[in-house]
């Protein structure tokens, strides 16, 4: 997947679930499951929610930094080498940005 397919998805699921960009969280990992729903609280059923696989880690902070450049909540840095998932949520009470 492109930089640029890879954001219009992300962009695309953002407008369609509504909300401005800094309603959202948008971040990068290895194991998205895990990262969404333990360690950001997001409800599988109920909170909306989306991960894709960049297939690199470069594409993957790659397209990061572009939704962080829109106001998305989060940051760069994180992650490793097997770092390859872009993700995003819209925040909710229940939800932790740290």
């Amino acid at each position: 997947m492109t930089l640029d397919q890879l954001v219009s998805e992300v962009l695309a699921y953002i407008r369609n679930n509504g909300g401005r960009y800094q309603e959202w969280y948008a971040g990068i990992t290895s194991d998205p499951q895990e990262r969404l729903f333990t360690a950001h609280g997001v409800r599988k059923d109920g909170d909306v929610w989306i991960f894709r696989d960049a297939g690199y880690e470069t594409t993957a902070r790659d397209a990061e930094k572009h939704l962080l450049g829109l106001g998305m909540l989060g940051d760069t840095g994180g992650g490793d080498y097997s770092t390859k998932y872009v993700y995003a949520y819209k925040v909710r009470p229940h939800t932790s940005e740290a």
